[in-house]
């Protein structure tokens, strides 16, 4: 049984005290089974046992070769990003509501997790986007994103104009509330409720994906992944602008900015139990096929 992992880190939703009971759950069987369990130091404090091993999320992909995040999506998201960097695989366990990327209920924690530990499981790699802000030829900010980066209007009731190239090449120019960025990953998330497509996750493409165009035959584009989407701005006015990066925020980007999207050369891991089926979690979700 532990010959594929030995450290173990548990991630939890620490904005929620409702999560103190799986947690605990969990925490006691993999003690139960023997791993050396870390816990990240925001959700401790709900797990009610002696002498819990703790470390910073930022800091699980140097104790552990395993990490469970449970909570919801955003949970996940934030997990994703801090120990990407470690090529370390991540499970997801559902204490949200919709629930696209954490894929195992409560209900069958114990079960799924046990089969997973012991070598039944599909594993699944993501890409993630790397964000540069670059200002007066400097990068001013980094940032990476699981789901997708927004570029939005701040504080402002006008639309922006964004122009937009690939790969150095000039694709458009749009007056709008914002433009959307997502991996397959993300085309489920903010992108879906914007009217963009599902991507498969397999599918090594982005999405483009203007929001409330103020001319309606800007529609979203899917593009090839290893692409270089290069935004500025066209106003003649200063605006401020708001990018974010899954749910983090940079703000007060300028219109002299402008904005580096890539994909990330480490992807994520993700390990789902024997089984998974997207086409299954697409019906569950969407409530597609009910009678």
């Amino acid at each position: 049984m532990h010959t594929l992992f030995k450290k173990i880190g548990i991630i939890g939703k620490s904005s929620d005290p409702g999560i103190a009971e799986t947690l605990t759950l969990l925490y006691q069987f993999l003690q139960r089974c023997k791993y050396e369990v870390f816990v990240d130091i925001q959700s401790a404090g709900f797990i009610d046992e002696p002498d819990v091993k703790t470390c910073a999320a930022e800091e699980m992909g140097l104790h552990c070769d395993l990490v469970i995040a449970a909570g919801g999506d955003g949970t996940f998201l934030s997990a994703a990003r801090a120990i990407a960097p470690y090529n370390i695989p991540l499970i997801g366990v559902n204490l949200g509501r919709l629930g696209f990327l954490v894929d195992i209920s409560p209900d069958v924690l114990l079960v799924k997790l046990n089969q997973i530990l012991n070598g039944a499981f599909r594993e699944e790699k993501r890409f993630l986007l790397h964000t540069k802000i670059i200002r007066d030829n400097a990068v001013i900010h980094e940032q990476t994103a699981v789901n997708e980066v927004v570029i939005h209007r701040w504080i402002t009731p006008s639309m922006i104009e964004i122009v937009t190239h690939i790969d150095g090449v000039f694709l458009n120019s749009q007056r709008s509330d914002g433009l959307i960025v997502s991996t397959p990953t993300g085309s489920t998330a903010y992108s879906l409720s914007a009217g963009g497509p599902i991507l498969h996750p397999s599918l090594n493409a982005l999405v483009l994906v203007p929001l409330n165009p103020h001319t309606l035959t800007n529609r979203p584009i899917v593009i090839d992944d290893s692409s270089q989407i290069e935004i500025s701005f066209c106003q003649t006015k200063q605006i401020n602008a708001l990018v974010t990066c899954d749910h983090l925020e940079i703000p007060d980007v300028l219109i002299s900015d402008k904005i580096l999207i890539n994909k990330d050369p480490k992807p994520i891991r993700i390990l789902h139990p024997e089984g998974h089926d997207f086409y299954h979690i697409l019906r569950k979700k969407l409530n597609w096929s009910s009678s």
